[in-house]
Order: C-alpha cells, then sequence, then structure tokens
C-alpha cells in the first residue's frame, strides 16, 4: 500500500468524522472501519464516472447499511461527484445533498435509496437480476454492451435482517455472478457485541445459499481487499460474499471497536486525537484535505472516464452492426406512448361476461407485454393464481436469463426490494405479484419505491373476504388503508374490465409512482357505465335522473356492482341515487376542484361508502352525514357468497344504509 492510498483512505474517514461532528448526528463507525473497502473498490475495481453519474454500463454501489451515509457522502466528494465541501458541512441539514441517509434521486451517484438495514441486499439482487437480463437479450459476440457488476456494501445489522438471506437464497440459485457483497464484518451492534444475538457462521450461510464465500483477515489491507474483490470477478457461475474483518470507529482513541463509536459523533477531542494517529496535517482544522489527495482523486477519476469512453466506441460499433438492436435498445429505455395506449382499442377490447378482475388483469398483461418489451415481472410462488404469466416469454434462469417471467418464490418482502432494484437498474419496467394480505410483507419495500418515485406494479389478488374459505388469516380487510395512507403510491381498485384495463394503463405510464392493482378473486359482471374515466380515480358509473340526486352512494372493486343494483333497489321505493365508482382515491385528490365537486357535491350529503374493508379513510368521502358499509373487525372461513351475506354486503343492507342517512 502506498503512502498516498493510505492519506486517501483517512480522507474518507476525516471528512467523515467531521461531517458528523458538525451535524452532532450521525454514525461514524461504519465510515472509520470500512474507508479502505471503499477506497479499494471505487479507485480499483469498479468502472464508474462522476462526469456521467447515469452510464448505463457503470457499475452500481449500494450502501445497504445507509447509516453509514457519511462515508458515500466522502466519495462522491472526493472523486468529483458534484458534492461541495459545503454540502459536506450541511450533513443531516434541511435541504441538503447530505441527508441522514442515503436518497435516490436526490444526490448525483446515489444508486438507492437505503437505511432500512437489508434492504440494499434485496435490492442489490434486483439490479444483478436486471444486468443478467438485459446482456443477454442485447450482448452479440464480441459486443458485450451489458457487462457491469452490483456492488453491495452492509454490516452485521444487514446479515441479521431476514430479507437480505431471502434475497441471497434466489441470488445463489440464478447463479447471479455479476453480484459482489462486501460484508463489513466488525461483530458490533448498538447494544454491544454482536454475540449476545448473532454467532451463526455467516460465511457457510453464504456457501448454502450457493455464493462464492472469500474472507480478509485485516480490513486495512489493501491488497488482501483488491484480491478478493478480483476473486470475484473471475467466478463466473456464482455471486460472491466477502467477509471484511473491520474496526468499527478505526482509530478513534476510546471508541474503536466498540458500539460507542456506531451512531454518535466521536467528539472534538477524539478527532482530534484520530487524526494525529493517522499522522494527519493540521490536525486541529476541521474539514481539511491536501491538495495531492484531490489530485490523486483527479487522477484515478480519469481512468473511470476513460472506461466509459471505450464502452460508448465500442456500443457506436454496436449501433452500426446492428441497427434493429440498437431501435430495441432505445425501446427499452424509453416510456410506452401513453396516447397511442389510450387509444388503442385492442388493449381496452374485452369480453361481456362476468370475469375475475384478476383474470382480466392476466389479459391486460399479456396485451402489454407485447407493446413493452421492457415489461419483466413475477410472482411470490402464486403465479397461476395472480395470473401474471407472460405467455410465450420464458422463465428467468440460471440457464436462459432472457426469459421474461421470475419466479421469485415464497419471499414477498425481498421480491418487491428486487423489483425496486430491476427498475432502479434502468431499462426495465417490472412487476410483481402476490395475495393481497400478503402486502403486510411487501409494505416496506413499497415504501422505498414510492421515496424513490419508481414506477414499480404491484399485482395484488384475492382483495376481499372474497377469498372465502381460506378464512381471516388470508382475507384482507386493513391493507387498502396501510397502502392508500402510504404517500406516493396509487391504489387502484377496479370494478369491471374497463377499469382493470385503466389499470394497467396507469401502471403502464406512469413516471415517479407506484401502482398497486387491488383485484377480485371472484368473478364480476361488466358495468354498463364503466369507462376510462376510471383514470381520473372516481366517476359516476350510474347516475340519478336529476340534477341533485337524493343521495350518492361510493364504492369500489367488487362493491360497484352491489351498489348499482341497490341503486335499482332505491328508485323502485322513489329515491333517486347516483353510484360513484372509485377505484383510486389517490387519483381522485389529485383532480381539479370542480371535478371533485361535480363527482361529489357538497350539497349532497347523504353519502354511503360500500367497500369490502376498514371504514378508515372513508370519512373523507362520507362526511359527518354519512355512513359505510364495510368491514368492522376480521372476515372469517366460508363461501364467498356467505360471507358477503354474513358481513353486509347485500342490497337490502345498502339500501337500509342509505335510507338511514337520507332521514339525517
Amino acid at each position: 500500500m502506498s503512502s498516498i492510498d493510505m492519506t486517501c483512505v483517512n480522507a474518507i474517514r476525516v471528512l467523515s468524522a467531521d461531517a458528523i461532528q458538525k451535524a452532532n448526528s450521525g454514525h461514524p463507525g461504519l465510515p472509520l472501519g470500512s474507508a479502505p473497502i471503499a477506497y479499494e473498490l471505487w479507485a480499483n475495481h469498479m468502472n464508474h464516472n462522476a462526469k456521467d453519474p447515469k452510464w448505463a454500463n457503470r457499475d452500481r454501489f449500494i450502501l445497504s447499511a445507509g447509516h453509514g451515509s457519511a462515508m458515500l457522502y466522502s466519495l462522491l466528494h472526493l472523486f468529483g461527484y458534484g458534492l461541495t465541501m459545503d454540502d459536506m458541512k450541511q450533513f443531516r441539514q434541511d435541504g441538503s445533498l447530505t441527508p441522514g441517509h442515503p436518497e435516490y434521486g436526490h444526490t448525483a451517484g446515489v444508486e438507492a435509496t437505503t437505511g432500512p438495514l437489508g434492504a440494499g441486499m434485496g435490492m442489490a439482487v434486483g439490479m444483478a437480476m436486471a444486468e443478467a437480463h438485459l446482456a443477454a437479450i442485447f450482448n452479440k459476440p464480441g459486443y458485450d454492451v451489458v457487462d457491469h457488476y452490483t456492488f453491495a456494501l452492509g454490516g452485521d445489522g444487514c446479515m441479521m435482517e431476514g430479507i437480505s438471506s431471502e434475497a441471497f437464497s434466489l441470488a445463489g440459485t440464478l447463479g447471479l455472478s455479476k453480484l459482489i457483497v462486501l460484508y463489513d464484518s466488525n461483530n458490533i451492534s448498538i447494544e454491544g457485541g454482536t454475540d449476545i444475538a448473532f454467532t451463526e457462521n455467516v460465511q457457510k450461510r453464504m456457501e448454502a445459499f450457493g455464493f462464492q464465500t472469500l474472507e480478509v483477515a485485516d480490513g486495512n489491507d489493501l491488497t488482501a481487499i483488491g484480491q478478493a474483490m478480483e476473486a470475484a470477478k473471475a467466478d463466473k457461475e456464482h455471486p460472491s460474499f466477502i467477509t471484511i474483518h473491520t474496526q468499527i470507529g478505526y482509530g478513534c482513541p476510546n471508541k474503536q471497536g466498540t458500539a460507542a463509536a456506531h451512531g454518535s459523533p466521536l467528539g472534538e477531542d477524539n478527532i482530534v486525537a484520530m487524526k494525529k494517529n493517522f499522522g494527519w496535517p493540521n490536525p486541529e482544522e476541521p474539514f481539511y484535505i491536501p491538495d495531492e489527495v484531490y489530485t490523486h482523486y483527479d487522477e484515478v477519476s480519469k481512468k473511470a472516464a476513460a472506461a466509459e469512453a471505450a464502452w460508448k466506441q465500442l456500443f457506436a460499433d454496436y449501433a452500426a452492426k446492428y441497427p434493429e438492436q440498437k431501435q430495441l435498445w432505445d425501446t427499452f429505455h424509453s416510456d410506452i406512448d401513453a396516447q397511442a395506449l389510450l387509444n388503442d382499442a385492442e388493449f381496452w377490447a374485452y369480453e361481456d361476461k362476468p370475469q375475475a378482475t384478476r383474470n382480466l388483469s392476466g389479459i391486460m398483461l399479456n396485451r402489454l407485454k407485447d407493446r413493452m418489451p421492457q415489461l419483466i415481472g413475477g410472482s411470490a410462488d402464486l403465479a397461476p393464481s395472480n395470473k401474471t404469466h407472460m405467455d410465450g416469454e420464458g422463465d428467468f434462469k440460471k440457464s436462459d436469463y432472457a426469459g421474461r417471467n421470475l419466479h421469485f418464490g415464497v419471499r414477498e418482502l425481498s421480491m418487491t426490494a428486487m423489483t425496486n432494484g430491476l427498475a432502479l437498474h434502468g431499462g426495465l419496467r417490472p412487476y410483481c405479484a402476490t395475495f393481497f394480505v400478503f402486502s403486510d410483507y411487501m409494505k416496506p419495500m413499497i415504501r422505498l419505491a414510492a421515496l424513490m418515485k419508481l414506477p414499480t406494479t404491484y399485482v395484488l389478488t384475492h382483495d376481499s373476504i372474497g377469498v372465502g374459505e381460506d378464512g381471516p388469516t388470508h382475507e384482507p380487510v386493513e391493507q387498502l388503508a396501510m397502502l392508500r395512507a402510504t404517500p406516493n403510491v396509487n391504489v387502484f381498485r377496479p370494478a369491471d374490465a374497463t377499469e382493470t384495463a385503466a389499470g394497467w394503463y396507469l401502471a403502464a405510464t406512469s413516471q415517479s409512482t407506484p401502482t398497486a392493482l387491488v383485484l377480485t378473486r371472484q368473478n364480476l359482471p361488466q358495468l354498463a357505465g364503466s369507462s376510462k374515466e376510471a383514470l381520473k380515480g372516481a366517476y359516476i358509473v350510474a347516475d340519478a335522473s336529476k340534477a341533485v340526486p337524493d343521495a350518492i352512494i361510493i364504492a369500489s372493486g367488487s362493491e360497484v356492482s352491489l351498489s348499482i343494483d341497490a341503486k335499482e333497489a332505491l328508485a323502485k321505493k322513489g329515491i333517486d341515487a347516483r353510484v360513484v365508482s372509485m377505484p383510486c382515491m389517490d387519483l381522485f385528490e389529485q383532480q381539479s376542484d370542480e371535478y371533485k365537486e361535480h363527482i361529489l357535491p357538497q350539497a349532497v350529503r347523504a353519502r354511503v361508502g360500500v367497500e369490502a374493508g376498514v371504514d378508515f379513510g372513508w370519512a373523507k368521502y362520507v362526511g359527518l352525514d354519512g355512513t359505510t358499509v364495510t368491514m368492522g373487525g376480521f372476515g372469517a372461513s366460508a363461501p364467498a357468497g356467505t360471507l358477503f351475506k354474513k358481513f353486509g354486503f347485500t342490497v337490502d343492507n345498502v339500501v337500509a344504509a342509505t335510507e338511514k342517512v337520507i332521514k339525517k
């Protein structure tokens, strides 16, 4: 190791420590311990270019241990990604480019929003899947235009979280050899030594998953770290897992190797003492970086720029030799023509017969896959039930990465993280699927997708007590409220074929919002009044005969047809009701005040919300004078028809509820 290399490593350490100290908040332990790993990787083994952070064939780096963000920001500053020293001084401050945990889309060079431990590991697996699929689609002999690695760095916490085991189990099964996981093993957690709760042999676990396992005894040995990284790259059959033994808070007196170094500023005196340990010039001066450090990082960055330049020449030659592939590449990396899809009669066509919206979704998906070659996805071992198999597109597997049908296995949490990774990589539009009740397992990663503004799609079937005999463990009642409460998620529960097509149109054309399609197991009739107006979130599906209706019934999904039947029964009693289908509250809230007033006029206070879920969230639409026909508890085990009657989803009950609010 040269002296300049060690100085550059220590630059990461001192800059991170100073930023955390100035903020009086942060996690210095990981940056001090892992700085050699990060430096060796970024300087010598990772293709990246600060001048073009979105270069398509760059290697990806995900800091799964997102609490160590100060280290990532130090790297971005030193390698010239545009983070200034002033940005470093604003660490964790309002509006800064250096927030407490890395945020995708906010800071150039950050590949994923991380913070929840282990999530970055799942997203890294998804990125590696994306690389493998795109390589299988686009590469030609002598033209490996998709050829890059995904690196993920995490610590003991990431390895304790179950999501990492879920994801790594699939990565090993798929043989994702371009995935390299760097394990910062320092045997310290917040509560003390990891042996109080974590004594397993991690190497053996990873070996069992199908990883090549490597080990570096000294986390300060750049040569050994570099050799391990090259050995990882040399294995073309397995993903690689490198355990690197480090000391948390390395170099800091009184805190090195202890839990005290993890999540609190080191203190000014300790930082000065640490800098003296490193032989750092001007140890009393915060944020001091010698000129020779910047000079060295600039030289290293030039090598990275040269790698991109070589790839651009390769791609230009490829495009000239394979123009049809270049055209396909452009399609993969472009959005679908939203107006063309809106006017595509074949996409919107349906048979006028009762069908489950999950079946209709499967039809729409298979229409879309021919219009969107970049569409890829699958289910948590439920594709036959979720209707999420793309016919004739093959399975994504170790022997054929060109397949578009993904098999995630029974791994809902990591499935959703991997879907995030597929979207983050670029060039693909991913979806994933399971039963709606299991969106509980998916929620943390859906939340990250919403934060990152990823247009991912979630196909969530078996949406209510209509599940029937499987009973309350499988009957979602509170999940609609849960997902609707999540910012920047369009929760779309369609009532028939037209609305189901609208849901998939929304998903396919979304730019920055995840879409959750919530679909029935049971057959529903096709509604005469349904229309593309569903894309406004709510619309009049069956109107009253007079300008101001006596009452408004608002429903979603399977309860819309019930509400229309109730309207007809009310008409026989001289009550003129309007039925509003509300497949997506989120979209309705985006409409103009004029449109909202047109659909739900304030003058009509007799309102009934009808939905086979809990009533949470409906008060906004039914008001203080309205009521709901909803679930007041969990479901039961019985045929679906029995349950709908048992819990009050009948024409008579909706009629009675409407009459009651009118009398108010």
